[in-house]
């Protein structure tokens, strides 16, 4: 995506374009516009409409709060950020969008319907112990809930329509568009004032506590903190988030998707979180994130093979993290590019987390011209690629 100086206007015209949409309907809209392509404010009021045409027809009346988060693609830094690491992701132009309002008062449960899911409209007890529940994707709103009740959050029953055009399973953090965009539909509705930061902390323990997937804080931390027209060096440690300009319109970055879809609560990915802290335990340190390959190589003979290749794959990521951040301050795309492909031969042979298809696509943008780099992106076994190309 680039950025570029109409993103003040479009901001504007779009929030004027959705109060005409329903004036009496969305009488609070806490939307964040991440405009990485110039359509991407379109973009967002076409799943804006879905979602309230979803709540239409499955509640009755209008909705009076509206909330989105984007999804993220990540540049580099892979299997970094549970490490104590370096990540460097950017906002998409896609988004997850929630409508809703209270339910009357003697509405019992809070409702929701999601347009991916039109056949499994949920509803759960607020005041009830919450814990994880069937469908899946309920657990999102039930541990977003969860999260702001446990922070002395007073919780009204709701009814919420959820439309996306995120891809779910792509790599895009799809579930952190989610847990973001549900975050900001229940501060509004409980009037609870939480920082962005704070936000993304609780939508990594949903994640953690009722999703399954013991994940990191990157995808969290971009969707609720992201900056127009940059990508974000996020330092996994601290939380310190540095913009790093991606708006030259020479080159831009180009997402694709390979339709394998993943799912990060499988045994594969705790299976490496538990091989990188093995391998920080042999060290001796508190994290990867303190290794260094001459630290890896004098504790070779006390871990496995496997676990050996993880801690290079982390160690060898953070490095390339912050010198891809550092070429494109500089404009060095070529760098850049070639620090990506880097990446990729690490993931698929030190991580082993690429499957054919996705090396297939790093193959094919990699022989054509204008492509500077490419690699997977997301925590892999499926999702897609991402390449840095000339404009």
């Amino acid at each position: 995506g680039r950025g570029g100086s109409h993103v003040q206007t479009e901001v504007t015209s779009h929030c004027e374009r959705l109060r005409r949409l329903s004036p009496s309907a969305v009488r609070r809209t806490l939307l964040v516009t991440l405009i990485v392509t110039p359509n991407s404010a379109d973009m967002m009021q076409q799943t804006l409409e879905r979602a309230i045409r979803l709540f239409q027809a499955t509640f009755g009346g209008e909705p009076e709060i509206a909330a989105s988060a984007p999804g993220r693609v990540n540049i580099i830094g892979e299997h970094t950020d549970y490490n104590d690491g370096f990540v460097l992701p950017m906002a998409l132009s896609r988004s997850t969008v929630v409508v809703g309002r209270r339910a009357s008062p003697e509405t019992s449960l809070s409702r929701a319907v999601g347009e991916a899911f039109p056949d499994e409209s949920f509803s759960f007890d607020p005041s009830a112990t919450l814990t994880r529940v069937s469908p899946d994707w309920a657990n999102f709103i039930v541990g977003m809930t969860a999260q702001f009740k446990s922070n002395g959050a007073s919780i009204p029953n709701f009814e919420v329509a959820i439309a996306s055009d995120v891809p779910m399973g792509g790599g895009v953090s799809s579930s952190a568009a989610l847990e973001m965009s549900i975050g900001r539909f229940l501060a509004s509705v409980t009037g609870m004032d939480v920082d962005q930061v704070t936000l993304a902390k609780w939508g990594q323990k949903c994640e953690h506590e009722f999703v399954g997937v013991p994940c990191g804080i990157m995808d969290q931390l971009i969707s609720s903190c992201a900056k127009q027209g940059h990508a974000m060096l996020i330092d996994c440690r601290s939380l310190e988030c540095t913009p790093v300009d991606m708006a030259d319109p020479s080159v831009c970055l180009l997402i694709t998707n390979s339709n394998v879809k993943h799912k990060l609560s499988g045994s594969e990915y705790p299976e490496r979180q538990k091989q990188c802290f093995a391998a920080a335990s042999a060290m001796n340190l508190r994290s990867l994130r303190e290794a260094t390959m001459e630290n890896l190589s004098l504790a070779k003979e006390t871990i496995d093979e496997k676990t050996f290749q993880r801690a290079r794959h982390v160690i060898s990521e953070n490095a390339r993290t912050l010198r891809t951040a550092e070429a494109l301050r500089q404009s060095d795309y070529k760098l850049a590019g070639i620090l990506m492909a880097e990446s990729h031969v690490s993931l698929r042979d030190d991580y082993e987390v690429s499957i054919p298809e996705i090396d297939t696509l790093v193959d094919i943008a990699s022989r054509l011209e204008g492509v500077l780099g490419s690699r997977i992106t997301g925590g892999g076994f499926g999702g897609g690629t991402v390449s840095l190309v000339k404009s």
